[in-house]
């Protein structure tokens, strides 16, 4: 059965007085298409909890890297997983000396962050526009990547770090020729395969390995960066080749062994490679209680969904896509027993009116606080993608108490282990429902919520962005 947020709102009249307490109520009235989903919102930077240890090494780094310049490059500031990481990083580089600049092609500007905006709205859209056509996404905005080198020249950064170069606001030809004329230190982020295909920015759905030898003829040009004329996947990856090679002085960062493991198999094997897997705020994701009382947020949720007395297997995801698994969970919903229920949060209007009555549709959110109590609601979550890097959601559910069952797909197994997850072939539905019945049937001993946020602590923001500046900002 699926929900609109409009079903949502007699539960919230009933639980307004909670919006006194520490814990807000859950306003599901307000669900908007958002891209922070499943992927955290950095809504107050708090200052970092160190180790006696860690503090002794950072205080000799700040010594040392006093007035150091870094400047950032991504995409967009604000919104989603990779925006979280750069500003994060940028704050955390401010905390140890550095002075920090970060640069982004659209969206919103960062709020707590010096910024300068590469190009303008008009310009993303010509960009993305010419590339429908030419299948030549990165290949175009030449001024306003000109005018971000003058800005280069002016700041005259220590280090370039650069995150996701595609999304129709920069032309890599002239940021690279000026790279490597200019010897600067840089640092390159990889969070997915867009920096050494002639086209995509993932292939394991479609199992394509021309990525390994020369790129054409591309079977994905339907996908992001959609190019519905021409398909220059050959000449894209060739001159890719030519301008992501060779610089002296550049190390690669991934935030899975998956992917480190693609890149050692593609053109960019050359570089120093240095993998430092995603952290999330454990201030802002941890596990929800849920009692029988009035005023229990997850408690409202699930008497308000009718899911008291169910196993709740949750799925989130932005966009649900094939790739992310939606099928796959339509298919499970008929696989499984009338004590189980499937939620499925993250679903545009369209797909929540496709959805099958087996299934419970939530419309995506805009707020951590109820993602968070939908993850310590869900006594699972299942994680069915065919594809991913490295998805956030799995951390997050650990930290929200939650084991996970995932596929055996890119790198969503990695941040499991034996304790808090089940990882299972791709593709294999009776596998998913035998991981189900083990930890229904573990309940207490394994996968409890003890276990789960231990194995969350692991991939502490604080402690993942300690990592980046010593192993990769203070390399030799």
């Amino acid at each position: 059965m699926s929900k609109t947020t409009d079903d949502f709102d007699e539960m919230i009249d009933d639980y307004e007085e909670m919006e006194q307490q520490d814990i807000s109520a859950v306003s599901l009235s307000h669900n908007i298409r958002n891209d922070y989903i499943g992927q955290g919102i950095r809504e107050e930077y708090r200052r970092p909890v160190y180790t006696k240890e860690a503090k002794r090494v950072f205080s000799s780094m700040d010594y040392m890297n006093e007035n150091k310049r870094v400047l950032l490059i991504n995409t967009v500031a604000v919104g989603g997983s990779v925006a979280r990481i750069m500003t994060g990083l940028y704050h955390a580089l401010e905390e140890h000396g550095y002075e920090c600049l970060i640069a982004f092609g659209r969206g919103e500007d960062p709020a707590d962050c010096r910024y300068y905006r590469i190009g303008s709205d008009t310009d993303v859209y010509i960009h993305g526009g010419l590339s429908r056509m030419t299948d030549r996404q990165g290949f175009y905005s030449t001024s306003a990547t000109k005018a971000l080198i003058r800005v280069i020249e002016d700041y005259d950064p220590d280090v370039i770090h650069l995150h996701n170069l595609h999304g129709y606001y920069l032309n890599v030809r002239v940021l690279f020729d000026y790279l490597h004329d200019s010897k600067r230190r840089v640092i390159w982020t990889l969070h997915d395969c867009w920096a050494f295909t002639g086209h995509c920015s993932h292939f394991e759905y479609i199992g394509c390995q021309k990525w390994q030898t020369c790129c054409d003829s591309c079977e994905q040009l339907n996908e992001y960066p959609k190019s519905m004329v021409m398909d220059n996947s050959r000449r894209n990856f060739l001159e890719k080749k030519v301008l992501f090679t060779g610089l002296k002085n550049m190390t690669i960062v991934t935030p899975s062994a998956w992917l480190a493991d693609r890149v050692q198999q593609s053109f960019l094997k050359e570089y120093p490679l240095v993998v430092v897997p995603t952290g999330i705020d454990l201030t802002q994701f941890y596990p929800m209680p849920q009692r029988r009382e009035k005023g229990n947020l997850v408690y409202a949720l699930r008497r308000k969904l009718g899911l008291t007395g169910k196993t709740v297997l949750l799925g989130v995801a932005n966009p649900w896509r094939e790739r992310k698994g939606l099928s796959q969970f339509v298919n499970l919903s008929k696989m499984i027993d009338d004590r189980c229920a499937i939620v499925l949060l993250g679903l545009s209007d369209d797909q929540l009116n496709e959805l099958p009555d087996s299934i419970i549709g939530l419309a995506r959110t805009e707020s951590v606080q109820e993602l968070v109590a939908i993850y310590s609601m869900a006594d699972i979550y299942v994680n069915l993608t065919l594809e991913d890097t490295f998805p956030t959601t799995n951390i997050e559910a650990l930290a929200c108490g939650t084991p996970v069952i995932t596929f055996k797909a890119g790198g969503s197994p990695e941040s499991l282990d034996e304790t808090c997850g089940i990882v299972v072939e791709r593709n294999s539905i009776q596998g998913v429902v035998a991981a189900i019945d083990r930890i229904r049937s573990s309940r207490g001993i394994l996968y409890t919520p003890e276990m789960c946020t231990r194995r969350a602590e692991y991939y502490s923001k604080d402690y993942r962005f300690m990592e980046y500046i010593q192993e990769v900002y203070d390399m030799p």
